[in-house]
C-alpha cells in the first residue's frame, strides 16, 4: 500500500481508539457527555451500552492496526484486512448517520471511505 492509504488508515484506527476510550471510559465524564450531547441520567443508564459500542470501535481499531503491521497470511502488504476493516468501518458510519447523527457521516464514514478508496487504488 502507498505511504497515504497507510497514514489514512493509522488516522481512522487512532480515531477508533479515541472512540472506544470515550465510550468506554470517559462516558460519563463532563467531556464524554458534551461530545455525545447526553445528560449525566442518559450517561449512567446506558453506560453499559456505550461500554460495549466503545469495544467494538475498539475491535476496528485493531483490526485496521493489524492490516498496517502484519498483513494476512498471504497478504502481507496487509491489502485484504485493510478492505474489510474500512468497509466495516464505512458501512457503520453510514448506518450511524442514517440511525443517530448525520454528523457520523463526516467523522466516520467519508475518512473511511477517502482511505477505502485511496487503498483500492493503490492496487
Amino acid at each position: 500500500m502507498h505511504l497515504t492509504t497507510q497514514l489514512l488508515i493509522g488516522l481512522i484506527a487512532v480515531v477508533h481508539l479515541w472512540f472506544l476510550v470515550l465510550e468506554m471510559f470517559l462516558w460519563q465524564t463532563a467531556r464524554g457527555r458534551a461530545t455525545f450531547g447526553t445528560d449525566a441520567e442518559f450517561a449512567a443508564r446506558s453506560a453499559p451500552l456505550a461500554a460495549n459500542q466503545g469495544l467494538y470501535n475498539g475491535f476496528l481499531s485493531a483490526g485496521l492496526a493489524w492490516s498496517l503491521l502484519a498483513g494476512a497470511p498471504g497478504d502481507p502488504d496487509g491489502f485484504t484486512p485493510a478492505v474489510f476493516f474500512l468497509s466495516c468501518v464505512l458501512i457503520a458510519g453510514v448506518y450511524g448517520a442514517a440511525t443517530v447523527s448525520r454528523r457520523i457521516l463526516v467523522v466516520q464514514a467519508l475518512p473511511a471511505a477517502c482511505a477505502l478508496t485511496a487503498c483500492l487504488l493503490s492496487r
